[in-house]
């Protein structure tokens, strides 16, 4: 799960290594994309809405951590995975503590609208109050915090100009 704050960029020298994240731009037949609902564990109004995924466990590839991610977030496994759209690395503090992530989103397409989480870590089970489907124009007049915060003209542009030939470097 992501939530930016102030700081974006790089970590700060000395702050470890970055964790490795495979993020799910997942899109239905009606091209509407799926984003969880999130928030702090101890504060629901400090809310937010974020696509799909998660770390990299052991030596899985980015699309390995997708397709998991996705079937354990969502209960969603069949799917077509696209390629890579963007890449973001990011630091947030989340759950008391600092997270600094080198996130990867890739597309993915199903037929399926239905949700049902699989396997929530204890920190998700917390955290994440559910799931919904946006079209491009509901996340364009969203007043709602999305992650990565300019989903909605990144939506837009995938949707009439089709994926990027080489993976965006997103600046937040």
């Amino acid at each position: 799960m992501a939530r930016d704050l102030d700081v974006h960029g790089a970590p700060e020298p000395g702050a470890g290594p970055l964790r490795r994240v495979a993020r799910v731009v997942l899109l239905d037949p009606a091209e509407r994309v799926l984003l969880l609902h999130g928030h702090e564990p101890d504060d629901p109004g400090t809310d937010w809405w974020f696509t799909p995924g998660g770390g990299l466990e052991g030596d899985e590839t980015h699309e390995e951590a997708a397709r998991r991610e996705l079937a354990e977030e969502t209960g969603i496994s069949d799917i077509t995975l696209g390629p890579e759209l963007w890449r973001r690395v990011c630091s947030f503090t989340f759950a008391g503590r600092r997270w600094d992530q080198d996130e990867r989103y890739y597309l993915a397409r199903t037929r399926s609208s239905v949700t049902g989480p699989t396997a929530l870590t204890e920190l998700e089970r917390r955290t994440v109050a559910g799931a919904r489907w946006w079209s491009s124009e509901e996340l364009t007049r969203t007043h709602e915090t999305v992650y990565p915060t300019r989903l909605a003209e990144l939506l837009c542009t995938l949707l009439d100009e089709g994926a990027p030939a080489r993976p965006m470097t997103l600046d937040r």
